[in-house]
């Protein structure tokens, strides 16, 4: 199986960065989780995954403060990445700019953990 270098970009895995990310961001930035399809993903090597960080890096800081990447999640055969933006379509010109799949995009509406348990 051969992985294609656009699916090498997809998050930063290596580097998160959510402190920056909370600390730049406005009343208009809203937290996303996107997930891309990427057969064989868990088992993209460290290299990989680097190359992957470096190409989602190299693409949000040419895109501005507009849009952050907080953290992303590999599991078998998807990656799911958290990032913060201003809306939708600067998620969609990240993947785009950096040829990351997007397979769906969805608005976090509301965060809840062990500790919202009363």
């Amino acid at each position: 199986m051969m992985i294609r270098p656009l699916a090498l970009a997809l998050c930063g895995l290596a580097i998160a960065l959510p402190a920056l990310a909370q600390s730049q961001a406005t009343a208009v930035m809203q937290k996303y989780v996107i997930e891309r399809d990427l057969p064989g993903a868990g088992k993209l090597s460290p290299k990989q995954l680097e190359a992957i960080s470096q190409k989602s890096r190299d693409v949000l800081r040419d895109m501005g403060p507009k849009i952050q990447w907080v953290q992303s999640y590999v599991t078998d055969d998807k990656i799911y990445c958290v990032y913060l933006a201003e809306n939708e379509a600067d998620i969609r010109s990240h993947a785009k700019a950096g040829g990351f799949p997007v397979s769906r995009i969805s608005r976090v509406m509301t965060l809840i953990d062990p500790t919202s348990a009363h």
